[in-house]
């Protein structure tokens, strides 16, 4: 039911052309899993509608700065590998088992062209996903960026660490980790936004999926700071949208740099 309510967002949302791609494959897969399902505005809107900018941006911006390799942990039914697929470029996309399964049965009957896409089962929390990346054909020797878009709350605090630290040792230098994190609450609407968090848990509770860790900007810097990963504040990582990028921080939006080692 997550899914379907993103999916639905995001379909209605004005999203970063790209040189090539299959754009109108994601959004196949987009309506697929949203079914009947309906939005309105609110703040989760603006938020998704933010988050999307800021990933699609990330990832268009290290294609074009050449990058070659990139790593969609806790994929979900994301399909920027098919929005933004370019020639001579891999995409790895990580989740369950059961959700892999799925999204390949839809992308199948869809028709879908999957050719530059690898799909690993893995739960991270008992699998050494470096360890799938590299049998299956991750280069640890070149640059990679590293995705973990609207996870963080459904990984218990050691998983996530061991994830962002497992990461990192499979990140060549100049590798980037692009993650969201909680937002940061202000005090003219604490009560709202701790109400709405509230909410939020109990209905992905009530859906088997409860919220498991809840981390602000600064968790994350640090988390992420102990994990070898090193936060990056320019504004070349949402190109022209500097608005967003002054906002990135307090949205949990974080962009990190492989920190360099010995």
């Amino acid at each position: 039911m997550t899914a379907q309510r993103v999916a639905a967002h995001r379909l209605t949302f004005t999203r970063l052309a790209s040189s090539s791609g299959q754009p109108l494959d994601d959004e196949a897969l987009a309506r697929d899993v949203a079914g009947v399902t309906l939005v309105e505005e609110s703040r989760l809107r603006q938020y998704l509608s933010s988050r999307t900018t800021f990933f699609d941006a990330v990832l268009v911006g290290a294609l074009d700065a050449g990058f070659r390799q990139v790593v969609i942990l806790g994929a979900g039914y994301d399909a920027r590998s098919l929005r933004y697929a370019r020639a001579g470029v891999r995409f790895f996309e990580v989740d369950l088992a059961g959700t892999q399964l799925d999204k390949l049965e839809r992308l199948a009957r869809l028709g879908a062209s999957i050719a530059a896409v690898t799909y690993l089962s893995a739960d991270f929390a008992a699998d050494r996903v470096d360890e799938r990346l590299v049998d299956a054909g991750l280069d640890v020797a070149s640059p990679s960026l590293f995705v973990l878009e609207g996870v963080v709350p459904y990984l218990h605090a050691d998983v996530l660490a061991a994830l962002c630290t497992t990461m990192r040792r499979v990140a060549a230098d100049g590798s980037l980790f692009a993650i969201s994190v909680g937002i940061e609450r202000r005090a003219d609407d604490d009560a709202e936004a701790a109400g709405q968090a509230a909410a939020f848990r109990a209905r992905v509770g009530a859906m088997g999926e409860p919220v498991l860790t809840t981390l602000g900007p600064d968790d994350g810097v640090n988390l992420l700071a102990r994990c070898g990963w090193e936060v990056r504040h320019d504004a070349r990582a949402l190109r022209d949208d500097a608005g967003l990028d002054s906002r990135r921080r307090s949205l949990g939006l974080l962009l990190a740099s492989a920190a360099a080692t010995g």
